[in-house]
């Protein structure tokens, strides 16, 4: 177990030199596996095909809690005995397992093979095997593979390496015009409110990435102008950016700041003048604003404390603290992309407590120590919090729930009041 204390990289732009600490020991987290539970609902016609562990199995039917009469999209290929022991080839099993897949949902028409953490699947070389199966079943089916091994990452990583695997496959954009792609899952109300809201200020084409039907893939280019919805998306950025596109530096769109300056970044990016934008986006900040003010009785001054789990904790630590007057006891998160984060970092208090990594043994303590009004932290650690007297908030719900833009921003501060609602009720 190692900490240290370094400086982050902050923006030349801001007076505050932020700190970060630095922990590397025992961590909390669920695996990337779990990012299915959302990609599955977003991509209506891909499948997930997990080559794990009947652990996995288990993984993946609790956390999307699937009737047994329901039709999802992902299951898991089970490593069995004779598998493990070399009675049967394992890329037999995993052509057959596919063949038999495809036949019976002809509806598929993206088929992604999800590793997991298991020696022997780390062993399976599923690039290649994705490689064969997509030549297989060409034009009708695209199978592509990725990593979702809860090895040294978070459960939010699942999605970027999904996303990273899909860019090759992105068409060339065709010519010259700029574009926008919006970069990360989003519910489908949240992606249509949001295209009302770029058709109003008059920018466009705007796609999403990932797509609803893998069939309309977004193109990608030299004039694609990427905006973030997501912090957790390094990679897939990162493999954008080599096909041309240029990311747009803004906050992420949670409550009624972010949502501003995100949508905001956009419309300089397309030369919208700021009266129009004033214009169309007022009425929406007003209503925001009118309902935080009902959470805001509730939440002002209430202490909160973040453990590292999504990597969206700075982002809604900004929300927290500037819109609903929460005070940030200390904001972990799993990992700190200082350039994706530096509108973010700007925007944070001065002084405010940050980690990166975690040492969960140590983070408890200083949770216990500090005794905030609430934690936000991952399931493994919530029950024994609250065992302590301690209010917490799960982290994930966070991730499955519509949280972005004008529209959602009570629904994210109600998420917050919600559990000290509860516990006020419990001690009464």
């Amino acid at each position: 177990m190692t900490v240290h204390v370094q400086p982050c990289a902050a923006p030349a732009e801001d007076p505050v030199s932020r700190e970060v600490r630095t922990e590397s020991g025992q961590r909390e987290v669920f695996c990337g596996l779990t990012g299915i539970v959302w990609l599955h609902r977003k991509i209506q016609d891909a499948f997930f095909l997990v080559v794990g562990s009947r652990t996995c199995a288990h993984l993946i039917q609790s956390a999307a809690g699937v009737m047994i009469f329901a039709e999802p999209r992902f299951g898991t290929a089970i490593m069995e005995e004779k598998d493990l022991a070399g009675l049967t080839d394992a890329n037999d099993e995993l052509d057959r397992i596919v063949t038999q897949l495809l036949t019976r949902r002809p509806d598929i028409k993206l088929l992604f093979l999800v590793g997991s953490c298991p020696s022997e699947v780390i062993k399976l070389d599923l690039s290649r095997a994705a490689l064969r199966l997509s030549q297989r079943f060409s034009p009708g089916v695209r199978i592509l593979n990725y990593s979702g091994s809860g090895i040294e990452t978070t459960f939010t990583q699942g999605e970027d390496a999904c996303l990273a695997s899909l860019v090759p496959a992105l068409p060339a954009a065709q010519d010259e015009t700029s574009s926008l792609l919006v970069v990360g899952s989003l519910a489908d109300v949240v992606e249509d409110q949001f295209m009302r809201m770029f058709d109003a200020l008059g920018i466009g084409p705007v796609q999403f990435f990932p797509p609803r039907k893998s069939t309309a893939l977004p193109s990608v280019g030299p004039n694609t102008k990427i905006l973030m919805a997501q912090p957790f998306l390094p990679d897939t950025v990162r493999a954008l950016q080599e096909r041309g596109a240029k990311r747009l530096a803004a906050p992420f769109p949670l409550g009624v700041e972010g949502t501003t300056g995100w949508l905001r970044a956009a419309a300089d990016a397309f030369g919208i003048d700021a009266a129009k934008f004033d214009r169309v986006t007022e009425p929406n900040r007003a209503r925001a604003e009118r309902a935080l003010s009902v959470y805001k009785t509730q939440l002002a001054d209430r202490r909160i404390f973040f453990f590292p789990d999504s990597q969206l904790e700075i982002p809604l630590a900004r929300f927290l603290a500037r819109e609903l007057s929460m005070k940030l006891v200390e904001v972990g998160t799993p990992y700190l992309h200082r350039e994706h984060l530096a509108e973010e970092l700007k925007l944070l208090p001065a002084g405010v407590a940050l980690t990166e990594g975690q040492d969960v043994d140590l983070q408890l303590d200083r949770c216990r120590l500090a005794r905030p009004d609430i934690a936000v932290c991952g399931l493994g650690l919530a029950n024994p919090l609250e065992a302590e007297g301690i209010t917490t908030k799960w982290s994930i719900e966070l991730v499955f729930t519509p949280i972005q833009g004008y529209e959602q921003a009570a629904d994210l501060a109600e998420l917050f009041a919600r559990p000290l609602v509860r516990r006020a009720k419990l001690v009464a």
